[in-house]
């Protein structure tokens, strides 16, 4: 006699005892990013973290296409934690990252990654918002939350052309 294993469909109910579904439509909230061109699914899942009030996201962003070349007017960090982008098809994306001088960003980096790659930014490194370039492209992105404010914006007086 064997020990038989019958597969059910994937529901939140019946799987609730055991986690949390990632998908798109399980997001508590959605609202716009990235001056208006990426929709994010914001924390689909409480993930278990030790620490004052601080505690893990994962979540999901919808970001809309960009076009080469491309004018940089804005990088942003986050004080608090690194963030990690996966995108959810083969599409590559621009990765833009730039050290900081103590003062604001240095010269920005920009980076074409290939099919399958993701990418997870360090905590306080300045960086271009979500950027994919064929179509529009779902990520998975996995954050910190807690009481700090995690964000901040740099606007550069000259704009950078990325081609």
């Amino acid at each position: 006699m064997q020990n038989t294993i019958k597969i059910s469909p994937l529901t939140a109910a019946a799987f609730a005892p055991f986690g949390d579904i990632l998908c798109k439509t399980q997001a508590p909230s959605a609202y716009h990013i990235n001056q208006g061109n990426c929709l994010r699914h914001h924390d689909l899942a409480k993930i278990e973290a030790t620490g004052t009030n601080a505690r893990v996201l994962i979540n999901i962003f919808s970001a809309k296409p960009y076009s080469l070349p491309l004018l940089l007017n804005m990088v942003e960090r986050h004080p608090y934690g690194s963030q990690a982008f996966m995108p959810l098809s083969p599409e590559p994306f621009l990765v833009i990252v730039a050290h900081d001088t103590g003062e604001g960003p240095a010269r920005p980096q920009a980076f074409i990654t290939q099919s399958g790659q993701g990418v997870n930014i360090h905590r306080n490194v300045w960086h271009g918002v979500l950027t994919p370039l064929n179509k529009p492209c779902d990520f998975l992105v996995v954050d910190r939350g807690g009481d700090e404010n995690n964000l901040q914006e740099f606007f550069f007086p000259t704009p950078y052309l990325v081609e």
